[in-house]
């Protein structure tokens, strides 16, 4: 039976400690709703982008937002879909998180390979065969160094996944992996299916997605407003050496020593994590007023772009605000910052054309 290896280092509690904080914050900041379809909408093309750049897309960061939103341009066909298989594979296990979350089981989720399957069919659609979608290989393969060729990484043989996978699927489903903290369980499946390499292709974005859910599942979604693929990606030599320096241990799954890889794992999501925490402080408008007002302040984008305007410079004249906003009219504008005089946000000064709108204290 798989069981992990690893120590619960200082350096994994600190970690540990500054994801529980973050998270507690970002739970419990009263957001207005603009803002958490704002954030969560950034999360989601980071993560798509991100995790297929990771792979080798060459999709820019524009281009795959672009992809997400629906618009047609200029590039590679297999880039375009890993993009779109990828925002799928998101979105099917938002949903499984969310019928999850709405049956309110009180017993544990039950994980299976069938799930494991199914992100794997959706994230190779039209990129491999059909008949190797969703299937475990039937053949081996090596990773090498692009530039020497040299191996750097041999998964276990084709006839050994069936049972590496079996096993380490009733670890996650027994009492004793269950009592791991969620984020080390989502650690180590991260791992586990990095290092059992399942499938022919798409195992990296498979780990991802799959240590995601169980994120998602027991009780770290966070909203859906964090992206741990950009922090993957922008230092990807760091993200390989990390999983790679365990898999060089021992042949054997079971004997490895997850520790190196769970400090850097935990430490990417209180990075993220905490990143978030300190937006939120910054840009959420509610936490600061409405202990006095007693209700959410609700704003539109454009709503937004004043209050954060305000919150930087600390005034805001009336032709200030209609340079802000050439597409909208002066009535528009002006209606806007009345919305928040009208509910105590902020506080005109002057009269007419040279009036200025300050943050009320």
């Amino acid at each position: 039976m798989y069981s992990p290896q690893f120590t619960i280092t200082s350096e994994v509690l600190k970690n540990i400690s500054n994801i529980e904080v973050s998270r507690e914050i970002i739970l419990n900041a009263p957001l207005i709703p603009a803002y958490t379809m704002k954030f969560r909408n950034e999360a989601l093309t980071r993560t798509v982008h991100y995790g297929t750049h990771l792979e080798g897309n060459e999709l820019s960061l524009n281009q795959a937002a672009k992809v997400l939103e629906g618009e047609q341009i200029m590039a590679r066909d297999r880039d375009i879909q890993e993009v779109i298989n990828y925002r799928k594979v998101i979105q099917f296990i938002d949903d499984l998180a969310t019928s999850q979350k709405k049956e309110n089981k009180e017993d544990q989720w039950h994980y299976s390979q069938k799930i494991i399957k199914k992100i794997h069919f959706l994230i190779c659609d039209r990129i491999i065969p059909d008949d190797k979608r969703g299937r475990y290989r039937e053949s081996q393969v090596i990773l090498r160094e692009t530039r020497t060729g040299e191996i750097f990484f041999r998964p276990p043989p084709a006839v050994e996944v069936d049972y590496l996978m079996e096993d380490f699927i009733s670890w996650l489903n027994l009492k004793k992996g269950q009592e791991v903290h969620p984020v080390l369980r989502a650690g180590i499946a991260h791992y586990a299916l990095s290092a059992i390499h399942p499938f022919v292709e798409g195992n990296g974005r498979t780990a991802r997605a799959f240590a995601t859910l169980i994120l998602f599942v027991e009780g770290y979604d966070i909203k859906r407003f964090f992206a741990l693929e950009e922090y993957f990606d922008r230092d990807a030599a760091s993200y390989y050496q990390a999983l790679f320096k365990v898999s060089s241990q021992s042949k054997d799954l079971g004997k490895r020593d997850l520790t190196p890889w769970l400090g850097y794992f935990t430490q990417v999501m209180a990075i993220e994590l905490s990143k978030i925490k300190e937006r939120i402080k910054g840009l959420s408008l509610d936490v600061k007023f409405k202990g006095k007002l007693g209700r959410q302040i609700p704003l539109n984008e454009r709503q937004i772009r004043l209050i954060e305007y305000l919150e930087e410079y600390g005034q805001l004249k009336t032709g200030e605000a209609r340079k802000m906003m050439p597409g909208y009219s002066e009535d528009t504008v002006l209606r806007d910052l009345n919305y928040f005089v009208e509910r105590g946000i902020i506080k005109k000064k002057g009269k007419t054309k040279g009036a200025r709108y300050i943050m009320k204290t």
